[in-house]
């Protein structure tokens, strides 16, 4: 069984950082694109940022500057780091990999999702 595990995430003001680890576990023969997004309350679930297997990395505009995704191929690990958070981040993030499991079939595999909050 191929599953994503998230962790991270909480409570911080604004301005504060976080840092989002997902890790990939199960019978997995490959990993393309890794990818975080979230949903806040009342809306869709929407891309944040998403890496390829060789590393080229794509950002939505409201967080560009601030937030750095990364991966480990080793580890089958993504991470996104989040600076300088504000209000409007708070949201419920989401891990997601396009991943091809033991019988050879790719799919898309979602986190269970981590709660982000920013106030003060």
């Amino acid at each position: 069984q191929v599953q994503l595990v998230e962790s991270g995430g909480g409570w911080v003001q604004p301005g504060g950082s976080l840092r989002l680890s997902c890790a990939a576990s199960g019978s997995i023969l490959s990993i393309g694109t890794m990818a975080w997004y979230r949903q806040g309350a009342g809306n869709e679930r929407d891309l944040v940022a998403n890496i390829t297997s060789g590393g080229t990395t794509n950002y939505v505009d409201s967080v560009k500057g601030r937030f750095t995704i990364s991966r480990d191929n080793a580890k089958n690990t993504v991470g996104l780091q989040m600076n300088s958070l504000k209000p409007e981040d708070t949201a419920v993030y989401y891990c997601n990999a396009i991943m091809q499991n033991g019988l050879r079939r790719w799919s898309s595999y979602w986190g269970q999702g981590t709660q982000v909050t920013v106030s003060s």
